[in-house]
């Protein structure tokens, strides 16, 4: 057996892995073109960037990192589509403004006229500490304004809230010093994202909310992102253990205001499961009902990965998906928020793609998008910053009154290019791909894949395996091989 770097060309952006097999010779080829796939995560702020494996790489560590890859990609993918059954769909819904020093109730207005429109059964807000609680034991009136009307305008709506509640207060929060001396009660800052140092605090301020409103709420969350890189959102130290007291904390309160109110634990964009396992062995098993998850990239293999994680150490708590989405700055932006820009067609049938993939999904009992309208620099919104409708609006619509179907095709076409063949196509987003060529039944070559930022591929396959006689097959392994595409040259 030999392993060596095989330079193919492809407009994927991460790594691949294939196999050739002519005649008695095998050949174990395992290289990179690319961003791999080891971090499949982000969310808004998406600063934990992506190690690059570069075409130098020592064949014998390219040869590792691509057999755990495809144990990690193979393995789960099976598991998923046997997970599959028929039932309710998860939960659709999007996320809309949440509450700031400065909100109106007519704003609250306005964003649940727009989810109802969207035939959303559920919305995603944040209600942050800070903002709530300004001083010690004593909630802002106009942010309980705010949250009242959209509490019940939700539910006048037949509309569930999700709450989200992080954003420590000043006078809570266990930031430095030197943080804690800009920090002005009523406004979030960077004291703001470390957490409180009487985890009781946090606690109190969520079972007020569970008692305040119960059932009108489809879950109430536990901070955003722990592990998000930047620690816009939460920082400081030994991070697992600190989520895991506020956790500790929290769901016992909510559950003495209102025992039937889901608490979400996690808030994770990392899917590679370092964080969850890490939040396991500081004991929050037991302290939640679902693990939020924020999968941006690869947002279905991402799934699959972050759920093989929880079976793996006997956690069967469903997934909620409450932060997903593409952003739509094509071909003004490149990138934005370190997210690939897409144009609005594509926002569009992403959505309604990822939502009909999710459909049937036994493990995942929310799907929310990001989010309801543009913003400075953030192009995710199915509205734009003036409110106009963008193609993601009715797409999205669409798909959230009749969420059953199914996801777009696989295209294939192949042609001679030189003394090799040019397999290129396109496929629904969200997963990992494979290809596979045969000469008669006998499998020749295998590669595994990502589309690019359009959701095409175009890989060039090996001069040696002639161009004639082969019949190639593409699928995505969400959807299994029986909704590929196959040609023969």
């Amino acid at each position: 057996m030999i392993a060596t770097i095989i330079p193919i060309r492809t407009n994927t952006t991460i790594a691949i892995c294939i196999q050739i097999q002519v005649g008695d010779i095998s050949l174990e080829a395992y290289f990179a073109t690319g961003r791999p796939p080891p971090r499949a995560t982000a969310s808004r702020d998406y600063r934990g960037g992506m190690e690059r494996l570069h075409a130098s790489t020592a064949a014998a560590a390219a040869a590792l990192a691509c057999a755990l890859l495809w144990l990690a990609v193979v393995g789960p993918a099976r598991a998923a589509s046997s997970a599959h059954r028929t039932g309710a769909p998860p939960l659709g819904g999007i996320n809309i403004g949440g509450l700031e020093s400065s909100s109106s109730p007519a704003e609250a207005d306005r964003s649940i006229a727009r989810a109802k429109q969207l035939h959303a059964r559920i919305v995603r807000v944040a209600f942050p500490w800070s903002v709530l609680e300004p001083a010690s034991q004593a909630f802002d009136p106009h942010a309980l304004d705010f949250t009242d009307r959209l509490v019940s305008d939700a539910a006048a709506a037949h509309l569930r809230v999700s709450v989200t509640v992080g954003s420590t207060p000043c006078w809570a929060s266990s930031a430095p010093a030197a943080l804690l001396g800009k920090c002005r009660p009523g406004q979030n800052s960077k004291a703001s994202a470390w957490p409180p140092r009487n985890a009781g605090d946090y606690g109190a301020v969520v079972g007020a909310l569970a008692q305040r409103y119960g059932s009108r709420l489809a879950a109430l969350e536990v901070w955003n992102e722990p592990d998000q890189a930047n620690e816009a959102y939460f920082a400081g130290p030994n991070k697992p253990a600190a989520y895991a007291t506020v956790l500790r904390a929290a769901y016992p309160a909510v559950k003495q205001a209102d025992p039937s109110l889901p608490v979400l634990g996690g808030s994770l964009v990392g899917s590679n499961g370092r964080f969850l396992r890490a939040l396991y062995k500081a004991g929050v098993r037991g302290f939640y009902d679902g693990l939020s998850v924020h999968f941006y990239n690869l947002t279905l293999a991402s799934l699959r990965a972050i759920h093989e994680v929880q079976l793996a150490n006997g956690d069967a708590t469903p997934l909620w998906l409450d932060e997903f989405g593409w952003t739509s700055c094509w071909p003004h932006l490149r990138s934005e928020q370190e997210q690939s820009c897409v144009t609005p067609q594509a926002q569009a049938e992403n959505l309604r793609n990822t939502f009909r993939a999710l459909s049937r999904s036994s493990y995942v009992d929310a799907a929310v998008v990001y989010k309801l309208q543009d913003s400075p620099r953030e192009d995710f919104g199915v509205l734009s910053s003036a409110g106009a409708r963008k193609r993601s609006f009715a797409a999205l619509a669409g798909v959230l009154a009749a969420p059953f179907g199914s996801a777009g095709s696989v295209s294939l076409s192949l042609r001679r290019q030189g003394a090799g063949v040019l397999a290129s196509g396109s496929a629904p987003v969200g997963d990992y791909m494979q290809l596979e060529a045969f000469h008669g039944a006998t499998l020749r070559y295998r590669a595994l894949f990502t589309l690019d930022r359009f959701n095409r591929f175009s890989i060039k396959l090996p001069a040696v395996l002639g161009t004639k006689g082969l019949r190639v097959k593409v699928f995505q392994y969400w959807a299994g091989s029986a909704r590929g595409a196959q040609k023969s040259i």
